[in-house]
């Protein structure tokens, strides 16, 4: 299912400044002053003259910032103008679209090359013609990933007419922003200089290569339906006074997919709803929204063994998300189904057992951890097991004396350790309270 945009998008000269301000977003600034200060590497190229050092790093500068200026264009056509909202992975087809664009030069330069020799005039008009297509070229290489598409007359044609007149103007901003890295390199000469000028010129050249990448973006983005490209799930532009969806691909997708389970259920297609839950965590296995629904829809199926395997890894992706609260709901829906079900992990198990105490319920704190040190022998853990069961016999129960064989065993066991210290100072009092409850 397609994410669609609520309304039409902007003309891309009205969205200017955001393009400016693209390469400041977080991602992209890091990488590209990353890309930037590697330009220093060239000494570490001791075996090799510094002109070839330099030239041999700069390729691999350019080469990577034109990865990135790909990825920009690419997931700018299909909607996607935040770095934030990038996918983890880069489609592999992009990765080969800077080599693509490069023969594609090379065969132009060819071409300029032979109409050079039949007649200059003829050369200059290529060089025109050249230069005046070649955003439609970037833009049918990233629709086709094709170079033969990306040079046939037609395709280029049928580009430019689509965008129809604003073509002209997208031509005349991308010539100002290819002058723009000249005159910002042109004020940075006066002003420093030594190896520092490396990096700055870099940035510069980097700078306005990303806000080219994000203008065709988004211009291709304008046209997209007659483009044929489908856009991302969020990807949209925010139009005039509509409030912006600032929820990310994965967020939509997700919420695409809870009511696709939910529409299933509904038809009475639990099976379906249930495979479809299943596939999803376990292509997803890290992400909360895909767990917790395979869970919900275990529960309706009354799948028990499924449910209590499932929930062994769910609740310890809870744990280590912070969410122990949300993990005891799990094992307590559990308990309900299978009453023999018991924590196979020490440190989900503790989790649990803290969040009942942190609760007010000590009984059911200790019963999380009872034969604790037995059923995770020799774990880390185990001194914090003890040190929550004498808190909760001390403080929730009265149980002081009971408390006392748990100090007995941390003493002999993990003599230096600071559960024992926490047990001792817990039972500072300990004799005189028994004493006095003895008396009474």
């Amino acid at each position: 299912m397609q994410h669609e945009a609520a309304t039409a998008p902007r003309p891309f000269w009205h969205r200017i400044n955001t393009f400016f301000a693209f390469p400041l977003q977080t991602e992209p600034l890091t990488y590209g002053t990353l890309l930037a200060m590697s330009s220093l590497l060239f000494k570490l190229v001791f075996f090799l003259p510094d002109f070839l050092a330099i030239l041999l790093i700069e390729v691999g500068i350019m080469l990577a910032s034109s990865r990135y200026g790909f990825k920009v264009t690419a997931l700018g056509s299909r909607g996607i103008s935040r770095a934030a909202d990038f996918p983890r992975e880069l489609d592999d087809e992009w990765t080969h679209l800077p080599w693509k664009l490069f023969v594609i030069l090379v065969v132009q330069g060819f071409a300029l090359g032979w109409l050079s020799y039949v007649s200059p005039l003829l050369a200059t008009l290529g060089i025109f013609v050249m230069s005046f297509t070649l955003p439609a070229t970037v833009m049918l290489l990233v629709q086709t990933g094709s170079i033969a598409e990306s040079l046939k007359p037609a395709a280029l044609w049928d580009t430019i007419r689509i965008i129809g007149w604003p073509y002209a103007l997208l031509c005349f901003f991308l010539f100002l922003l290819s002058t723009g890295a000249q005159v910002a390199i042109g004020l940075l000469l006066p002003l420093f200089s030594g190896l520092i000028l490396l990096p700055l010129i870099n940035l510069a050249l980097i700078y306005f290569s990303w806000v080219m990448a994000s203008l065709l973006g988004y211009t291709m983005y304008q046209h997209h339906a007659a483009f044929g490209v489908d856009l991302l799930p969020g990807g949209g532009d925010d139009g005039d006074g509509a409030a912006p969806d600032r929820r990310s691909p994965e967020q939509i997708a997700q919420q695409e997919t809870d009511a696709q389970v939910a529409r299933m259920i509904t038809d009475g297609d639990v099976a379906g709803a249930l495979g479809m839950a299943y596939e999803d965590q376990r292509t997803r296995p890290d992400e909360l929204a895909a767990q917790r629904r395979y869970h919900r829809v275990l529960l309706l199926a009354n799948k028990s063994a499924s449910l209590t395997d499932h929930a062994q890894r769910f609740m310890a992706l809870l744990v280590r998300r912070g969410q122990p609260s949300e993990a005891l709901q799990v094992y307590k829906a559990c308990r309900k189904q299978d009453a023999g079900f018991v924590v196979g992990d020490a440190p989900t198990n503790l989790a649990l057992a803290n969040a009942e105490w942190r609760a007010g319920d000590a009984r059911a704190a200790l019963a999380l951890i009872s034969g604790f040190d037995k059923r995770f022998r020799g774990h880390d853990s185990v001194p914090q097991a003890y040190e929550l069961a004498a808190r909760a016999l001390v403080q929730g129960l009265g149980r002081a004396d009971m408390a006392q064989q748990i100090l007995k065993t941390l003493e002999s066991r993990y003599p230096d350790s600071e559960p024992t210290q926490e047990v001792r100072w817990l039972l500072r009092n300990a004799p005189a309270t028994t004493a006095v409850a003895a008396s009474s």
